[in-house]
């Protein structure tokens, strides 16, 4: 009996290691920092569902991850793909919004943000100059929102391919 017992805990134990190793391994995966994860909304994990909302700013969003590390709270956008040299100014800008976001729900400064691609991570740090730009766009986006014509806002003949709007567009590129 007491053999027996030694086999179960021997076994427990082992699957514990196994589960710590194991969660280790997709935190890493998902380019998460150490920390404390505290918002999912990605179909890895249980998705959150309250999207983070700005009075101020008038904007919401949903980043993939939010994890609580020392210095605040550190928002993750995981993007699919290899990744590129520097991370695309698109992506950056995602990831301002939600930097802004979480400024604004948690009222403390951001320290930074990651971009995950498949292969590689980028922690881009949450400035004055970044945020600035950011409401520059947001500003930009919402002029062009009630602009009777608005000019193609890329030089990208792939991203113009894949456009639902190519069909009825007299600026396509291809």
């Amino acid at each position: 009996m007491e053999g027996l017992l030694l086999v179960a805990c021997v076994l427990l134990a082992g699957l514990g290691v196994w589960l710590l190793v194991r969660s280790a391994a997709m935190r890493r995966d998902a380019g998460l920092p150490a920390g404390r994860v505290t918002y999912v909304d990605t179909g890895a994990w249980k998705r959150t569902e309250r999207p983070l909302f700005s009075n101020e700013h008038m904007l919401t969003g949903r980043p993939d991850y939010l994890v609580r590390v020392r210095e605040g709270v550190v928002p993750v956008e995981v993007k699919s793909g290899a990744a590129p040299a520097q991370p695309y100014e698109a992506h950056i800008l995602q990831l301002a919004a939600y930097c802004l976001l979480v400024e604004e729900t948690e009222a403390r400064a951001v320290p930074y943000g990651i971009v995950k691609y498949d292969d590689r991570a980028f922690e881009i740090e949450y400035t004055p100059a970044l945020r600035a730009h950011l409401l520059d766009t947001l500003d930009a986006m919402r002029r062009g929102m009630g602009a009777r014509d608005v000019g193609r806002s890329h030089e990208d003949p792939r991203r113009c391919g894949g456009c639902g709007y190519r069909d009825g567009c007299d600026e396509r590129l291809s």
